[in-house]
């Protein structure tokens, strides 16, 4: 063979390795026409986007699902040839061409109906302009348009409200364990009964009751998956199944009904007692499964009787009745795996001591699991935590479970800088985390409240808020809620009050004397938050806490009842790694006057010519390509 040969072999090689037939390990349906693939890498991700048109499509990330600041790609094919280019959004305008192109083109091409784009760049590129790819809740841009922009770097024509949209994704979950089920298994379906949502109700949750199985025996569940109608789960955000404690006979008599709209005053009281998360499911994934080694125990002789199903609906077509009976499908076997799975619940007690001040753009509240819980109730040879879920309520913008061992923190357990409450599921993580007695876990959560005029405080209904990790491990232990209270005296501190007069009803202030007979609620409500956040973060953060202690019972931990904590001494801190390596990052030289303009023309012709080698590649069953590519390789080398 000759040396032209062997070479002309290798690259036809090389580049049909790279855009051929992909196996995507991830996809999901932005809208009826909008469809997205996409496959983890070590370094990079690759996506494939399939659109029904024939004009432009647009593709990006944002940190909240809004335009400015985004980052997007645009793309379209014309006469066979495509153009790919990097953009950012500086506001709620047409996206600029980014000088820095760090979306590489691997396939592109448009057949009778659909546009299809196949693409991939590195998690971080460096660039200020690209969103850095991480774990965290990504919030995905699309939109697409009937028409191609008028020429190679025309205007793009607007898509219109109906042709664009966002979604909160997992980019980087690990993905469903592809186990065989079990021939005896059985399934059991919590499924909304038919109801119907007005036009008007454009955003509301529904709760509703359901009672076990009858079953003689202990079973496991080992899977649980969506149920939808057609139609109707563009209208669901997120379903979660929750455990009930309390009086069974109340229970029994609520699962007979339909079901209500949450937390409003005609709610029993008694769905507040169902608080410990079982299930967690978000548009946009297939459910959970668990590991091969362990299962969720159910039994009616011993554990809950009753669960809660809570669903986030939106309507976001105003006016539009839509009528729904989704749900979850619970798959569970009497065959036992060798370890039984339980809920771990870390964080902040839902309490209104838990008090967030408004109009902050990052407040932090900690809930403390501590190690003398941890010592007494995590057996000799610890647990192993495999899939967490972060809650908060509205205003919470970032969560993190950290893991501390005899002064020294561990990487955290689970972590979101970017969280979403309509999208919380159970998030497998990479490797089982090994939790030991004496260990302590903190539940980190920071909430943006400039949107708010009133302080907020810790409870059960969305209006308030919670500080809560939910995590699932095996083998099951008695601890079930390990949470944490700031103490009186630390609330008050914080409040800047020295004493209450005892018994007082309504609760009045006693010292110091220019808030003498004030009471504690007009104290919370006039307190001059805007001149002392700080020093009320510093009292929290460094002030005693109640810690909470649950058993399954429910009880105490032996010996925690009266016990009173403070913050962790942290000899060695967690300092994470930066992602964003000096020998990745392109150098930057200082630009004359106008060259902006001229990169970016340059960027997007080169962009251009690249593609058609790429639509040559991709088209290497077509003779006349091979021939076209085979010329240019041998006037290469001539």
């Amino acid at each position: 063979m000759t040396r032209y040969g062997a070479v002309l072999l290798a690259l036809l090689a090389a580049g049909l390795g790279r855009v051929t037939g992909a196996h995507w390990t991830h996809s999901t349906d932005l809208d009826p026409n909008y469809s997205v693939f996409w496959t983890p890498g070590e370094e990079d991700i690759t996506f494939e986007v399939q659109v029904r048109t024939l004009g432009y499509i647009g593709f990006g990330f944002s940190a909240d699902g809004q335009m400015p600041g985004a980052d997007i790609v645009t793309a379209w094919v014309r006469d066979g040839q495509v153009f790919f280019q990097d953009r950012y959004a500086r506001g709620r305008g047409e996206p600029e061409l980014d000088p820095s192109q760090d979306y590489e083109l691997l396939l592109g091409y448009e057949n009778g109906t659909h546009t299809v784009i196949r693409f991939r760049r590195r998690y971080d590129t460096c660039d200020p302009h690209d969103y850095t790819i991480t774990n965290d809740t990504m919030r995905m841009l699309f939109s697409y348009h009937s028409s191609d922009p008028t020429g190679g770097l025309g205007s793009l024509p607007y898509h219109g409200p109906m042709y664009r949209g966002t979604r909160s994704l997992y980019l980087m979950e690990k993905l469903q364990l592809e186990e065989r089920l079990p021939e005896n298994v059985l399934s059991w379906e919590l499924r909304n009964p038919t109801m119907k949502m007005s036009g008007a109700d454009d955003n509301f949750y529904w709760c509703k009751i359901f009672q076990l199985p009858r079953m003689r025996l202990k079973h496991h569940i080992v899977k649980y998956e969506p149920i939808h109608k057609s139609g109707s789960s563009a209208h669901i955000t997120h379903i979660v199944v929750y455990e009930c404690q309390g009086n069974e006979a109340e229970f029994e008599i609520n699962s007979r009904d339909q079901g209500q709209v949450c937390y409003q005053p005609s709610v029993p009281p008694l769905l507040y007692n169902c608080n410990n998360m079982v299930m967690a499911w978000a548009v946009g994934t297939e459910g959970f499964s668990f590991p091969p080694e362990a299962g969720y125990p159910i039994s009616h002789d011993s554990g809950p009787r009753y669960f809660m199903m809570k669903t986030h609906y939106i309507n976001s077509v105003q006016g539009t009745d839509i009528a729904d009976i989704s749900g979850i499908r619970v798959y569970y076997t009497a065959s036992l795996r060798r370890f039984d799975a339980g809920v771990l619940s870390v964080g902040l007690d839902p309490n209104w001591r838990h008090i967030i001040p408004p109009g902050q753009p990052e407040v932090v509240s900690e809930g403390h699991c501590i190690s003398a819980c941890t010592q007494q109730a995590v057996p000799p040879r610890g647990i192993k935590m495999f899939a967490v879920v972060l809650h908060t309520h509205l205003i919470g913008r970032k969560v993190r479970l950290r893991h501390l061992r005899h002064g020294t923190e561990l990487p955290p357990i689970s972590e979101d800088s970017n969280y979403d409450y309509n999208y919380q599921e159970y998030r497998r993580l990479p490797t089982p985390v090994n939790i030991y007695p004496g260990d302590h876990l903190i539940a980190e959560c920071t909430y943006n409240s400039e949107g708010r005029t009133t302080i907020t405080l810790g409870g059960l209904t969305t209006r308030e808020e919670m500080c809560l990790v939910f995590g699932l491990y095996y083998p099951r232990m008695d601890l079930s809620l390990c949470h944490s209270l700031p103490s009186l005296p630390t609330v008050l501190h914080s409040l800047g009050i020295q004493e209450l007069w005892p018994g007082s009803s309504p609760v009045r202030i006693k010292s110091p004397p220019e808030l003498a007979d004030m009471t504690l609620e007009s104290r919370l409500v006039t307190y001059d938050w805007e001149n002392h956040f700080r020093s009320f973060q510093e009292a929290t953060h460094k002030g005693s806490f109640k810690p909470l202690c649950w058993m399954k019972k429910p009880t105490f931990v032996p010996g925690t009842e009266d016990l009173e904590a403070f913050y962790p001494n942290i000899t060695t801190p967690y300092r994470g790694t930066s992602t964003c390596h000096n020998r990745w990052k392109k150098p930057r030289r200082r630009k004359k006057p106008g060259e902006d303009d001229e990169l970016a023309l340059y960027k997007s012709i080169s962009v251009q010519q690249s593609s058609r080698l790429n639509n040559s590649i991709c088209n290497w069953r077509d003779p006349i390509s091979i021939l076209f590519l085979t010329l240019s390789i041998l006037m290469f080398f001539r």
